[in-house]
């Protein structure tokens, strides 16, 4: 096993022969009494951004530094190799022990730590209080103020990708529904022929409350995790024709002797840092208000990936002019064979999204194959006949698109919730994925109009609900745990990315778009690199609309604690839903036996 090279040196490593050398940086404020490891990281900053940053997290010296070397074995779907962290002690209370989670060790232990070293002393590694945990007891306790510095070896197996994951439903279900137990992180962790996913691989010490206990990790739905804001400086060594993609500023690709290519990346002020090694992959790139924008994507889904790379321009540049700029340099988009059902998966500085939605416009129908139920359905289709079949296609081709669309620009505001304005993921999913969702609304409205944003609104957020309804499942609280979340994925959907959202647009519509787009702008300013609350945008809202603070409060409890969603957004029928998608399928109306059909055969078609 390889040994950290000496991080002070890194400048020199990358600027090697053969390696494609970065700019020079800009000149850091304060630069003569920043470490040099910091000064590589802040080059993910955009200049102006580094003074915000500081005020919001202090020196930036302070902030947890990783130092993370990785190798890849692709075709053993191996990784190994070691992580550094440097953590001042803060809080009113001495450091007593130290956590890192691993989020692949949800359901099994995938990540193996080892020859942990504390302060340069050995030290033991307990599981628990949950699998994904590895804690450490520090001894002598660190008082706040002083440093601690903790090094462990990471080695791990990477699980094949669930079967099916790049079709539209792999083993999930309509609108990633199944049951409660199915895919644990949508192959965050997973690896195909030509694309290994190492999301969580890297251990990172996990955000924890009053009594000193970390927060909750992964529950098999939802999200992951989130952290402290962090700088990170790694290199990820692949074999020849790999390529590696990380969070952060690229800091080039040096060959090595044996073949293999060291890709290196500094970011800072980062809640996490994903990696995804590819082979084949194309890119195409953009530069939006300093941002590099890239889009990474396997050769035959090029056209694909140049559209992504203008939704998620077009996004970032929406989003810049009304919730304020974002702070890193570079943005990437990767695409990955994410299964159950998501269509994207969001982590600072680089986003997801699932295979099936590049490739689900050209062959609509054929990505649904494999899917419960599909083979009633084309027996119903055939039995209409070949006009009937392709008004489907087109039909289902159209709305993929706009979910493409739709589903790049809600992992674009995911930069800002809550990769900028923190919020807890499992705890309070409700907090970030509904702001989330509601602003990829917006999007749709500003780049598209309001009448297709009304049309997304009815397919994207009030139609999840509704199919739930119909397939049997039971309105409830949306403001809960991920854990919490019975019906697994399918309910999930209906409650916190359907119903939510929607409190968001009674808001507005009762405060009126001046006081609503001041108070969002409020609240990102706010909590630029903090933790916000849930009520803390409502708290945003009255203080733009003071007369309304009572009803905003009410709205809340209404939306996102209570149960009215049969009232707020109507119950539905088959044919009216059939309807709304797009205005109805080409003016072709359901006989009574389809329709009876389709009723019978939509439980099996959401996974139930």
């Amino acid at each position: 096993m390889r040994t950290l090279p000496g991080w002070w040196l890194l400048c020199a490593l990358v600027a090697s022969p053969g390696a494609a050398a970065p700019p020079p940086a800009p000149a850091v404020p304060g630069a003569a009494s920043v470490a040099p490891e910091v000064q590589l990281c802040l080059q993910h900053l955009k200049p102006e951004e580094r003074d915000r940053a500081a005020r919001a997290l202090g020196p930036l010296e302070s902030v947890p530094l990783y130092r993370v070397q990785l190798e890849v074995e692709p075709k053993e779907r191996r990784v190994w190799g070691k992580v550094q962290v440097e953590l001042v002690a803060k809080g009113p209370r001495p450091v007593t022990e130290l956590y890192l989670r691993l989020t692949p060790n949800t359901r099994s232990r995938q990540v193996t730590l080892s020859g942990a070293k504390l302060n340069g002393k050995a030290v033991a590694l307990e599981v628990g209080p949950e699998p994904t945990l590895q804690r450490i007891a520090v001894e002598p306790p660190v008082a706040p103020g002083g440093k601690v510095a903790l090094e462990v070896a990471v080695k791990g197996t990477v699980p094949k990708a669930a079967p099916g994951a790049e079709s539209l439903l792999g083993a999930g279900g309509l609108l990633g529904g199944g049951a409660k137990g199915g895919a644990d992180d949508h192959g965050a962790f997973s690896a195909t022929a030509d694309v290994v996913s190492l999301v969580g691989v890297v251990p990172q010490v996990p955000p924890v409350d009053d009594q000193g206990q970390p927060w909750a990790g992964p529950q098999g739905t939802g999200d992951l995790a989130l952290y402290e804001p962090a700088h990170v400086l790694a290199t990820l060594t692949v074999p020849a024709g790999w390529a590696a993609h990380a969070t952060g500023t690229p800091m080039g690709a040096v060959p090595e002797r044996d073949g293999r290519v060291r890709y290196s990346f500094a970011a800072a002020a980062v809640r996490d840092f994903p990696v995804l090694v590819t082979r084949g992959y194309q890119s195409a790139t953009a530069t939006v208000s300093g941002v590099t924008v890239e889009s990474h994507f396997a050769a035959q889904d090029a056209a694909v990936g140049k559209r992504v790379l203008k939704y998620a321009s077009q996004a970032l540049t929406e989003f810049e002019k009304r919730l304020g700029p974002l702070p890193y340099t570079h943005f990437r988009v990767v695409q990955a064979p994410l299964s159950g059902g998501a269509g994207g998966m969001e982590f600072p500085g680089l986003v997801t999204v699932g295979t099936s939605l590049y490739r689900a416009k050209q062959d609509p129908l054929s990505m649904l194959v494999g899917m419960p139920g599909m083979e009633a359905f084309q027996e119903m289709l055939d039995a209409q006949g070949a006009g009937m079949l392709a008004q489907v296609g087109a039909q289902v081709g159209a709305s993929l698109e706009r979910t493409l669309e739709f589903t790049v620009a809600h992992e674009v505001a995911h930069q800002y919730f809550a990769g900028l304005v923190g919020s807890d993921p499992i705890h309070d999913p409700v907090v970030d994925e509904s702001l989330a969702q509601y602003a990829a609304l917006l999007y749709m409205e500003w780049v598209h109009g309001p009448e297709a944003a009304e049309s997304l609104r009815n397919e994207a957020l009030v139609m999840p609900y509704q199919f739930f309804r119909m397939a049997g499942g039971s309105d409830g609280r949306a403001d809960r745990p991920t854990g919490d979340f019975d019906g697994g994925e399918l309910e999930y959907g209906a409650l916190v990315y359907g119903k939510a959202p929607l409190l968001h647009h009674a808001s507005r519509k009762l405060v009126g778009d001046s006081a609503f787009f001041k108070a969002l702008r409020a609240y990102v300013d706010t909590y630029r690199f903090k933790w916000a609350c849930k009520a803390c945008f409502t708290q945003e809202l009255a203080k733009a609309s003071p007369a309304n603070a009572k009803a905003l409060t009410r709205l809340r409890t209404r939306w996102w604690e209570e149960a009215h969603g049969d009232e707020d957004l109507g119950a539905a029928d088959l044919q009216g839903l059939m309807e709304a998608m797009g205005g109805g399928l080409g003016g072709v109306k359901l006989d009574a036996q389809t329709q009876q059909l389709l009723e019978q055969l939509l439980p099996q078609l959401m996974g139930q």
